[in-house]
């Protein structure tokens, strides 16, 4: 089955870089493509003229959403009240499944089913852990791997381990609560499952390892996490050099910073990847440290994935997306938040960097665009993903440039980062298979994901009630950002 898509432009590639096709043609046969240019001569069985729009590498999402989003609830909550998110010390001895089993899988349906309409044809996943009795369960994770799969995604997937937990002391002092036995079933967990899937749906199912926190992990577990990734051939994510409490946790434990600190343990490397990873020497928030954190991820080949939408958010910034590029550090993209926008991640992770650089050089649009497509198929040590040229994976998005909030159309990339959102992705085809074309996916009813979501969420958000080490009532924990009216009821 060959098909042929038409459009204002394409995307190409090089063989180095990006290149922009005007008025071009893609030809795809079954999971792979073939043709990229002008005037294919060859026979094809389905024309598509996806018209004034972009055909676009699908976008590699390295820190996707897994389930349904919880920084609603934690983004304008200020520094004291935080505490009271986490979980208490009577929590972490009584601790219970807040969800059923059959809700915890439903949970990566709505997630996937979002990353797919906002262009992400890979992507590797995070979930949350706040309203967990501890991590993952196997059935979990088992089901994540069936929804990707039967929806076409193509996911890199393993389910989290921790050794350890945030915990609030009811005097309010936050630690670290130990439980090394869970760390070491949950890693042994995350191995099982590598075992049993990787490969599964035609190769779409790839498997990956991925312990929570820095701080919530023994150095014996996380050194483990590494022979096992050598061992299985599959990445790591974990996330590390996040945050002021974990910096100093590590400083504290060790005497180092967290990236010199998995230095030593020998855990960066090429298949490593660390969300966010802007807690480093030098860093405007950091006054303690020795060493250049930079030069250690350089040397060691080890991915940053750039988050730069939720971190910004919460009031951080890499510093900058354009420092670390000049440094030689593959530098990928991550959403880690609701919606899984690129478009949205990109102008962020630009903007942020021109203005803390006070210019564009290494921070352009097309800089971004390239972490969010070849960056992280350089961590996948993936040649076939992220770029549109014969014998690369069949991995495309159309986004459309006919809508009037797009304005006037300039070079393309600008053009749909600048005025674009994901809602703008009209078509995404993923290994050859089309899983989404006019905003609907194939047998999905968006509107009772939608419906159902809602119910999860608010089910999740007064879970938080039950471990807040303080017990606030509902009205003062969770403050509206106006004073809130509610109906009169009659009789």
């Amino acid at each position: 089955m060959k098909t042929k898509i038409t459009s204002k432009f394409v995307i190409g590639f090089d063989g180095n870089d990006h290149v922009i096709v005007k008025d071009g043609e893609l030809v795809y046969e079954n999971d792979s493509i073939i043709f990229v240019g002008h005037d294919y001569d060859g026979e094809v069985d389905e024309v598509i003229h996806a018209g004034n729009a972009v055909v676009s590498p699908g976008f590699i999402d390295l820190n996707a959403l897994g389930d349904i989003d919880h920084d609603l609830i934690h983004l304008e909550v200020d520094a004291k009240r935080s505490k009271n998110l986490l979980w208490s010390t009577d929590y972490f001895y009584q601790s219970r499944e807040v969800m059923t089993a059959e809700e915890e899988a439903f949970k990566s349906l709505y997630a996937y089913t979002q990353l797919i309409l906002n262009g992400v044809t890979t992507a590797m996943p995070i979930t949350c852990s706040f309203y967990k009795k501890w991590t993952e369960t196997y059935e979990e994770i088992e089901a994540a791997a069936h929804h990707a799969g039967n929806l076409g995604l193509r996911m890199y997937l393993g389910s989290s381990f921790q050794s350890g937990t945030r915990v609030i002391k009811p005097n309010g002092d936050m630690v670290v609560y130990w439980d090394e036995k869970e760390g070491e079933l949950g890693l042994q967990r995350a191995v099982n499952f590598i075992k049993n899937y990787d490969g599964a749906y035609d190769g779409l199912i790839r498997g990956m390892l991925a312990p929570e926190r820095i701080e919530m992990q023994t150095p014996e577990n996380l050194i483990n996490t590494k022979r096992y990734s050598d061992e299985l051939g599959v990445p790591i994510k974990l996330h590390a050099a996040q945050g002021a409490y974990e910096f100093g946790e590590i400083q504290r434990r060790h005497n180092k910073t967290p990236i010199r600190f998995l230095y030593d343990l020998g855990f960066l490397g090429p298949r490593t990847g660390i969300p966010h990873a802007h807690f480093v020497t030098g860093y405007s928030k950091v006054d303690e440290g020795t060493g250049d954190d930079l030069q250690l991820l350089a040397e060691t080949g080890t991915t940053v994935i750039h988050c730069p939408l939720v971190i910004g958010r919460h009031g951080s910034a890499l510093e900058t997306f354009a420092k670390y590029k000049r440094r030689g550090i593959n530098l990928a993209i991550g959403t880690d938040t609701f919606p899984p926008d690129f478009f949205q991640n990109i102008r962020t992770a630009s903007m942020v960097s021109r203005i803390l650089e006070g210019g564009v050089q290494d921070s352009t649009y097309a800089d971004v665009f390239r972490a969010a497509t070849l960056g992280g198929a350089q961590f996948f040590g993936r040649e076939d993903l992220g770029r549109l040229a014969p014998g690369a994976k069949a991995d495309i998005i159309v986004v459309d440039l006919e809508g009037f909030h797009i304005g006037p159309v300039e070079d393309p990339i600008r053009t749909m980062i600048m005025s674009g959102s994901g809602r703008d992705v009209k078509m995404s085809i993923i290994n050859g298979r089309t899983v989404m074309r006019d905003r609907q996916i194939p047998g999905v009813d968006l509107e009772a994901v939608r419906i159902k979501g809602q119910t999860y969420f608010d089910k999740m958000r007064l879970s938080y009630l039950e471990r807040d080490y303080q017990q606030l009532p509902e009205e003062e924990l969770f403050q509206p950002s106006f004073r809130v009216i509610e109906k009169c009821q009659k009789g």
